[in-house]
């Protein structure tokens, strides 16, 4: 009874740190103003006119409306100033962003004539929503689970310092060794993304193997696809502001793409055949077999569905920004969504050859006796 109560404070104890720090970062982002170079202006009165309707030569309606913000400098040698800045803002919100009271707006100051500041809006300032998301992340994360939660979030944050450090050594290297850089990138990922979630057992180097080996199998089909039918309707110049060669950089990015989607599955298909083992030890290797390919098939529908949506939201707005002008469909698969579903092949392909590998790993190399 004792050990309950002492868990449930500490439990407590936790839910109140996160909220305090979590409160204290938001505060913190909405009054550091101070921090930035640009002028920040607060503003505290909105006065907005009467929507007027646009069209263009293709028949697309759109709204604008024309606002005056009053408020006051935040920082800068004109902190306290006030100000006034016109913004126009449009109903589709594509280019322009609409603004109420209380905002807080990046501004360009454009002259200083009898106390009387003349600027133009650039920004919205985003640090306090980004770190209220964040905030509530990696809250929910180790509120919920813990332990496990803060190895998952330390993991995601360790590949971003690392996936920043690929990025600075490609732009050293001009691209030139792109392939090189981020083939390595993706070992050092799973390894260390495994390490960190699983630990160092036998159960974390299956499933690094099975990873390694679902995403390099991947690619070596595609790659002798792309030899057989010379890369017919790869439409490389579809991919926006590159700027050293497109082909290896396609590569490199479908390597990640790949390697993130079979992970996730090897580690499903492994975790739940030790699991199996430890409750039933007298499962021989032919029945592991059997059962991680009947969890894979499972696994790998809504797997390869979750791969087709992300395609689509990353492609959709694209699309339809070029259907609307004018476009044809063939035009606008060709130059928005080819690329994308050419790597969720891949990555598709990876997903399946992923299940018979980890099923016949586990079974050959899981330990006679999963101890509990």
């Amino acid at each position: 009874m004792q050990g309950l109560l002492k868990n449930r404070r500490v439990t407590l104890g936790l839910w109140l740190l996160v909220l305090v720090i979590g409160g204290l970062l938001v505060w913190g982002t909405a009054h550091n103003a101070g921090l930035y170079r640009d002028p920040i202006m607060q503003v505290t009165h909105v006065q907005t006119g009467t929507a007027t309707k646009e069209e263009d030569d293709f028949h697309n309606v759109d709204r604008q409306t024309k606002q005056v913000l009053r408020g006051h400098i935040l920082n800068g040698k004109y902190r306290g100033q006030k100000l006034t800045v016109t913004n126009t803002y449009s109903l589709s919100g594509a280019m322009d962003q609409h603004y109420h009271k209380g905002s807080q707006l990046f501004v360009v100051i454009h002259q200083h004539r009898a106390s009387q500041l003349t600027a133009t809006a650039k920004d919205a300032k985003r640090d306090t929503p980004l770190v209220f998301m964040l905030w509530l992340v990696v809250g929910l994360l180790l509120l919920i689970m813990q332990f496990s939660g803060f190895m998952a979030f330390l993991s995601v944050a360790l590949n971003g310092v690392l996936f920043l450090i690929a990025i600075i050594l490609n732009g050293s290297t001009q691209g030139a060794r792109v392939l090189w850089i981020f083939g390595s990138l993706a070992v050092v990922f799973a390894t260390l993304t495994l390490w960190l979630v699983i630990g160092a057992n036998r159960q974390m180097l299956i499933t690094l193997v099975t990873t390694l080996g679902g995403t390099a199998l991947s690619l070596i089909v595609a790659l002798l696809v792309f030899h057989f039918t010379h890369e017919k309707g790869m439409y490389y110049e579809s991919m926006q502001y590159v700027t050293q060669l497109p082909r290896p950089l396609f590569l490199a990015e479908t390597l990640l793409g790949s390697l993130g989607a079979v992970m996730d599955e090897s580690t499903d298909i492994i975790s739940s055949l030790f699991a199996l083992k430890r409750e039933r030890p007298e499962l021989s290797a032919r029945q592991v077999f059997k059962s991680g390919r009947q969890i894979g098939s499972t696994i790998m529908g809504p797997l390869i569905n979750v791969l087709f949506f992300i395609f689509v939201a990353d492609t959709f707005p694209m699309a339809m920004l070029y259907l609307k002008n004018g476009n044809s469909w063939g035009y606008t698969f060709s130059m928005n969504m080819s690329m994308g579903v050419v790597q969720s092949l891949i990555s598709g392909i990876g997903i399946v050859l992923a299940v018979p590998l980890a099923s016949y790993l586990a079974s050959r190399f899981m330990v006679k006796k999963v101890r509990a």
